[in-house]
């Protein structure tokens, strides 16, 4: 990169923040121990290679390549069109499972695989067996959005996007993804579908939602920038999703085919933004949504993901972008709905993608795919160029030197205290006060009779009632989904005879929910005690499922944790003790009472 031109990529005032903070990352540093985790140190060093060259991955995903020259040479036909399949496995599944993938591999040599549930000692077996299986090593791939946590037990859960999106500290988020590269690597992958860079500014959008960082498009571009970087600067390409962007639709696309109304100058305004953010910064994978966009393309049902127009047109001739091109899912209804496997797989090589990911059928595609080949529909040569362009991104992560994962010390490499430090961060930065009315936090120091802990959704003490309870004296009350109407009678004498309430509010499950599942008497009873009482409210879900109780804008303190993770339950009993300082702002605009940008 030209020096002009390096100072118009936002590559360099990422770092450049960065480093006006104090901050670099250790593992910028070369011969970094394979246990040794990332963390940051007040240095006054900046990584200058990625600063020089942003776009290096890029550049050697397409470069004349000996390693990559010398196994293409020993590959078939066949084995070239498959180096561009990515399967997907589970660890969880049981010998049989375990068994169809190494067919598979040993079968038709398929380039990747994707894992999904399961743990990881019994994916990192499964892993080096696979790889032992496989004549060419495998590039391996997880969704791992809020690191591996998302996808299995016994590892940690960073946050989720939305509640990145309330943090302003984008150095915090370059640190989670650095996190995020490093507990790849220890198991040995290199591709993360990872980040989430659809601009979420549908609130009924069912699928993005709590994935995307927000409504803003350069929130979303800085956030994800941050994330994208903290990866691939560690050794771990990012892919960012799902072009040319899923936030304007209330469909989803695993079940149906979602359809986007709007044209280019719209699109250009915001959805494509920080797309080509990230494409200028160098982010190494697209992945391409199944979403029909009609103004774009006007094959009756056709998703974005087998549009050439959209693929070639869009994002490889008029954006630049050289890196891999991925396909979403395709089983997802966004294409079997419409297209049979085989037939959908051609049309997405036709529309330019460079890897096909968990796919239908590896020998339906084969076949159709040959059959492309020898009727003219694809060619060989583009194939087979595409192939080496996987085979360079293998590179590129280092498996021209493959070594197996070692086992020992597995776990607790997984859950290093630099991991929990970079956690309590996040959690403590994104916390947002929308209301303290008056002044009623923090509660330390504060003359009450009778306080009453309320915890909706819970039918035990949960991790912020304890902390609450270490500090205050405070009686816990519980409210779990499906209560009778008798005990919710019972319970409403109680508590209103209370001097001040703290109302937690839990979701189904640790990850954020659109839907919170109470009745309508249950919401009905929140709904009275914050109309009737001194209320403070935390709610640790999803910020647009403050929507389900029609009056919580008259809590006198309200408090959004967007998860129910521990590290965020414990600083939300730090905050309303008056032990932090609020410092989240609200990523999307929830209602009319609760709008983007909003935070005490």
């Amino acid at each position: 990169m030209s020096l002009p031109s390096i100072f118009k990529s936002p590559v360099l005032y990422f770092y450049l923040f960065v480093f006006s903070v104090g901050f670099t990352l250790e593992a910028c540093q070369e011969k970094k121990p394979v246990h040794e985790t990332v963390v940051f140190k007040p240095q006054p060093i900046l990584p200058q290679d990625t600063i020089k060259y942003p776009n290096a991955l890029i550049t050697a995903l397409n470069r004349h390549n000996k390693w990559v020259d010398s196994v293409f040479r020993r590959m078939t036909p066949d084995e070239r069109i498959t180096q561009l399949m990515m399967v997907e496995v589970f660890s969880n599944q049981g010998p049989q499972h375990e068994e169809d993938a190494l067919r598979l591999v040993r079968q038709y040599k398929v380039g990747g695989v994707i894992f999904f549930q399961g743990g990881p000692v019994r994916q990192a077996k499964l892993t080096n067996k696979l790889q032992a299986a496989s004549k060419i090593p495998l590039l391996v791939g997880m969704d791992a959005e809020n690191g591996i946590g998302m996808r299995m037990d016994s590892a940690m859960q960073y946050p989720l996007p939305m509640l990145l999106g309330a943090i302003n500290n984008d150095s915090l988020i370059y640190q989670m993804g650095a996190e995020m590269a490093f507990e790849f690597k220890r198991l040995g992958m290199h591709l993360n579908f990872a980040p989430v860079v659809d601009v979420n500014n549908n609130p009924k959008n069912p699928i993005i939602s709590y994935r995307s960082f927000g409504e803003n498009k350069n929130d979303v571009s800085s956030k994800s920038l941050a994330q994208m970087l903290g990866m691939q600067d560690n050794g771990v390409i990012a892919t960012a999703k799902h072009f040319p962007g899923h936030g304007d639709t209330d469909v989803d696309s695993h079940y149906d085919l979602p359809i986007i109304p709007y044209g280019r100058e719209r699109l250009d305004s915001l959805e494509l933004h920080p797309f080509r953010h990230l494409i200028q910064s160098g982010v190494g994978g697209m992945m391409v949504g199944h979403i029909h966009m009609p103004k774009l393309d006007s094959t009756a049902n056709l998703p974005a993901s087998l549009s050439k127009p959209i693929v070639t047109g869009i994002l490889k001739n008029e954006l630049n972008y050289a890196g891999l091109i991925i396909t979403d899912a395709m089983v997802m209804k966004g294409v079997t709905k419409y297209f049979a496997p085989g037939e959908a797989e051609v049309m997405a090589l036709e529309a330019g993608n460079d890897v096909l990911e968990r796919l239908v059928s590896v020998p339906k595609a084969l076949n159709a795919i040959k059959a492309a080949i020898r009727s003219g529909r694809l060619d060989r040569k583009e194939l087979d160029r595409r192939c080496k362009k996987v085979l360079a991104a293998k590179y590129w992560v280092g498996l021209n030197k493959y070594q197996p994962i070692k086992l020992d010390s597995l776990y607790q490499d997984l859950h290093t205290s630099h991991a929990k430090e970079t956690l309590r961060g996040l959690a403590e930065g994104s916390l947002t006060l929308l209301q303290n009315k008056p002044d009623l936090v923090p509660l330390k120091n504060k003359k009450m009779r009778s306080v009453a802990s309320l915890a909706v959704g819970a039918a035990k003490p949960t991790l912020f009632q304890q902390r609450l309870k270490n500090r205050l004296t405070v009686k816990d009350y519980f409210m779990p989904r499906k209560t009778k109407k008798k005990d919710l009678e019972n319970l409403r004498k109680v508590l209103l005879k209370q001097d001040l309430l703290v109302i937690s509010i839990y979701g189904p499950s640790i990850r954020p929910s659109n839907n919170l599942g109470f009745s309508k008497e249950e919401r009905a009873l929140v709904n009275e005690l914050v109309r009737r009482k001194r209320a403070v409210v935390v709610l640790f879900d999803n910020a647009y499922t403050l929507n389900q109780f029609a009056d919580i804008h008259q809590s006198s303190a309200l408090l959004l944790g967007y998860q129910q993770l521990p590290a965020v339950q414990a600083a939300a009993a730090k905050m309303v003790m008056g032990d932090l300082v609020p410092q989240g702002k609200l990523p999307v605009t929830v209602n009319k009472h609760f709008q983007y940008g909003q935070g005490l």
